[in-house]
């Protein structure tokens, strides 16, 4: 399938969201992929991930990069060699791509009742205004992950924990934007993350005040 959608979020940031409907080969035989990208591609065991991988490339290309120009630090946080920021995110059959002058994060999540199981492992202030006994409250939950999953992009520094060092504040679903801080290596930073729903996804971007 072409690009699901595009978003320009300013003149400056736009995201590329790829709908994921075609094989491994189809895929495969759309993209040149760099040799540390053909290493890592060959490694994966699932044709999922494979996909998911092959197309973010799709998404460089429609941005107008490629794998070249996509390149990864000590600590997998990709960048791009003009010096704009990048993120990538993929989940299921969806992946998205962030390109921005701005250091930002994004995450795409299926909405799943398997996420109540895991929730005590990373919410804990949030406890104060999250009802579990709303119908909204695994969307909620679903955004919260992604909002934590971005603001750790964005850092991507090893020790974060998304209980302990990241808070969400109070949010509705209907104002489409969240705001949160990490409180780590005695540093505080505040974060600004509009998000939205994606079928059955929900889509989350952040960036740094």
């Amino acid at each position: 399938m072409p690009l699901y959608k595009t978003i320009a979020v300013s003149p400056e940031t736009k995201i590329y969201i790829w709908n994921i409907t075609e094989t491994f080969q189809i895929l495969f035989d759309a993209v040149i992929l760099n040799e540390k990208s053909q290493i890592r591609l060959a490694s994966m065991k699932s044709e999922m991930h494979q996909r998911g991988f092959l197309s973010v490339r799709k998404l460089l290309q429609e941005a107008g990069f490629s794998d070249h120009d996509l390149d990864y630090d000590s600590f997998g946080k990709p960048h791009l060699n003009n010096g704009k920021h990048i993120s990538i995110t993929h989940s299921h059959y969806f992946s998205a791509i962030i390109i921005s002058n701005e250091n930002c994060g994004i995450d795409m999540e299926m909405l799943r009742e398997k996420i109540i199981k895991i929730a005590p492992k990373f919410i804990q202030s949030e406890n104060a205004f999250l009802d579990d006994n709303s119908p909204d409250y695994i969307q909620k939950l679903t955004i919260i992950w992604g909002i934590k999953e971005a603001i750790f992009k964005i850092r991507n520094e090893v020790g974060i924990s998304f209980k302990d060092n990241i808070s969400v504040a109070p949010f509705t679903l209907s104002n489409q934007k969240a705001s949160a801080q990490l409180h780590f290596d005695q540093t505080i930073g505040s974060f600004v993350c509009p998000f939205e729903t994606i079928e059955n996804f929900t889509l989350v971007y952040a960036f740094q005040n």
